[in-house]
This record gives C-alpha cells, structure tokens and sequence, in this order.
C-alpha cells in the first residue's frame, strides 16, 4: 500500500513552514520599510513554498533556497510599492485640478466618503460602480451577477440613501441636489 502523496507534500509543507518560519520572518523585517509588510513577504514566500513544495530541495540547501524566494518577493514587494506611489502621486496631483462635482460646496464633496461609509457594502459597491467606475448599469449587472433591470432599481434606491445620510448628517439641504 502506497502513501497518498498530497499527505506526503502537506507534511512536508508543515515541517517547511514551522523550521523556516522565524528566520524568514527576521530576514524579511531587515529588509521592509514598515514592518507589519514583513508579514506579506513571509505568506507570499510560503505560497509559492505551497506551490512548488516537491521542487524545494533538502537540507542544508533549504534555507538559502526559501531566502532568493524571499528575496524574489522583496524586489516584486518594492516594485508594487514604487507603482502605488507613483500612482498616488497622480492620483493626487489629478485630484487637485479636478474641479468640485456640480455646485457642491467643498464641505459636501469631502464628506460624501463619510456618507458612504454609513450604507450598506451592497449599496456602496453598485454607487461606486456607477459614479468612480463610470460603469452602466447593463456594466454593473455583469459584475456583479444581476439583470440590468434589479441594478437600475438599486441604484435609484443607493443614490436615495445616501442623499437621505448626507441630509440627516447636515452636508446637504433637504431641497438640494435631486439629480
């Protein structure tokens, strides 16, 4: 009788994870900027360590082998954090120059995350669909699984809600901003 080899590649992946685990945890604090991003670098080690687990080699090879990983997803974890810099460095500069929506006063505006933030996730993804996204309805449905026809309904009913919020928290006169 044979051993299921799955069983054998997961024993092998536990005793991989809890021998390495420490050291690749300190290797990986020296070498981030912010230490709880350590935590990232060691999870998306060991996934490829998952993936690959009959391609590790054995001991003494082990270790050295688990840090050019590391050292693989250090360099990816620095080029992702140089491209999301760069790109909030945009993102901001084209915030600056983007005029505020409509008649709003700014106050308005800057607080319609926080009015936001009060719906449901349900209501907030389809309004973020719709007014960051730029999707249609037709475009929303297919995201998210539904007929246009129940899409359309509920962004009547999100957009409700949140001018209802923005109205009882005082960002908005009653009588403002029916679009």
């Amino acid at each position: 009788m044979t051993a299921d080899p799955g069983t054998d590649l997961g024993a092998r992946f536990d005793t991989l994870y809890s021998r390495h685990f420490s050291a690749l945890l300190a290797y990986s604090i020296r070498r981030v900027a912010h230490r709880e991003d350590a935590a990232d670098v060691v999870a998306e080690v060991f996934l490829v360590v998952w993936r690959r687990v009959d391609e590790v080699p054995d001991e003494p090879s082990t270790l050295p082998w688990l840090y050019g990983v590391a050292g693989n997803v250090l360099n990816n974890h620095v080029r992702g954090s140089r491209r999301r810099a760069a790109l909030t460095g945009r993102l901001r500069e084209a915030l600056s120059r983007q005029p505020a929506a409509g008649n709003d006063p700014p106050d308005v505006v800057g607080n319609v995350p926080r009015g936001l933030s009060l719906l449901s996730a349900t209501d907030r993804e389809i309004l973020q669909l719709s007014l960051w996204e730029e999707l249609s309805p037709a475009d929303i449905a297919t995201t998210l699984g539904l007929r246009p026809g129940v899409v359309r309904n509920r962004l009547h009913r999100a957009r409700t809600r949140l001018r209802t919020i923005l109205v009882e928290l005082e960002f908005l006169d009653s009588g403002e901003h029916r679009r």
